[in-house]
């Protein structure tokens, strides 16, 4: 297995796409195996992306309520959870966030909305202020996480300045009838299209652990890869009271790194960040993110959780001596 994994892994670099069963055979790697999976997953990374880390941070801008019912949401209206509800901040708050997002050294910064999509009337307007804003003002680079969004939308936040249109497929197309049934898979594939159609850069990932195969998992990661998404995040699953999920317990840290590696094999030259449960799924593990192939991070608080100060993913990257890329880059 160890010479399957870095003849595979040659082939990557001399810059073939692996396929299929290539990819699905990687999810029986085992035992010491596993290391020369995430060593290989290193050395793509390096060839592909450099070793420069990626931060990226977020502010919940509008939360709850949300008519959707994804089975591990917080914020969905079919749940009863503790998580706060409120409408739209104003538009200073989503800027003072970004400079802070800023001074905590990310490059990237998310305003995440709940709901199916966001109103097309002063909501809107009001992103696309705050958005101007920022970009005058810092030199953080805006993205959006609006929902499932038409191109009408799609170019106005173009034309404000949004760099990057987040919007995860959470899971395969097979398993995503278990995640959610109020609309249908292709809708966020469709709304992939359609910001790049606008002229944005895409972020697309998922969320691991709601109790998908690692069959799966290598579907989502073909899927993106066929949607030629710029940068996917990768979430582990956070159980909150009172959702679909609250007592799951489906993946572990060393599954969490095993996923990350092959989504480099299968994704060699994508920005990967691990974002959401990393502190809750890989406890001590989670420097070892960049060791299994992954190119970046999320810094500061999620969604509707808790994340670590960023002092300690400063000390961190200062530890294993990774530089910090730019806003720019």
């Amino acid at each position: 297995m160890h010479q399957n994994i870095n003849r595979l892994s040659d082939r990557i670099i001399a810059g073939e796409r692996i396929s299929e069963s290539d990819a699905l055979a990687l999810c029986d790697v085992t035992g010491t195996a596993l290391h020369t999976l995430f060593s290989a997953a290193s050395r793509i990374k390096e060839r592909f992306v450099g070793n420069n880390v990626f931060l990226c941070s977020i502010i919940n801008a509008k939360s709850g309520r949300c008519p959707e019912n994804c089975s591990f949401c917080a914020q969905s209206a079919h749940h009863k959870t503790d998580t706060t509800v409120y409408p739209l901040v104003d538009e200073e708050k989503i800027v003072f966030c970004a400079k802070e997002a800023e001074q905590n050294g990310s490059g990237c910064y998310g305003i995440v909305t709940s709901g199916t999509s966001i109103g097309k009337g002063e909501e809107l307007a009001r992103i696309c202020r705050a958005v101007q804003r920022i970009r005058r003002e810092t030199r953080i680079l805006p993205s959006c996480s609006l929902g499932i969004i038409d191109l009408a939308t799609a170019t106005a936040l173009k034309e404000a300045g949004v760099e990057t249109y987040h919007h995860n497929l959470e899971t395969s197309r097979s398993f995503f009838p278990s995640v959610c049934t109020t609309h249908d898979y292709e809708q966020d594939v469709e709304t992939v299209r359609v910001a790049r159609q606008a002229g944005m850069k895409v972020c697309c990932g998922g969320i691991f652990g709601l109790g998908e195969t690692a069959r799966q998992r290598v579907e989502l990661a073909l899927t993106l890869r066929e949607l030629a998404v710029d940068s996917v995040p990768l979430n582990f699953l956070n159980p909150i009271e009172g959702t679909q999920l609250a007592e799951a317990n489906n993946i572990t840290p060393l599954e969490c790194l095993h996923t990350i590696a092959i989504f480099r094999l299968i994704l060699p030259d994508r920005r990967i960040s691990v974002c959401g449960g990393r502190e809750h799924n890989l406890r001590e593990l989670q420097s070892w993110i960049f060791m299994a192939g992954a190119s970046g991070t999320m810094i500061g608080n999620y969604l509707t959780t808790t994340g670590r100060a960023p002092e300690q993913d400063w000390q961190m990257l200062k530890d294993l001596e990774l530089n910090v890329a730019s806003c720019c880059e």
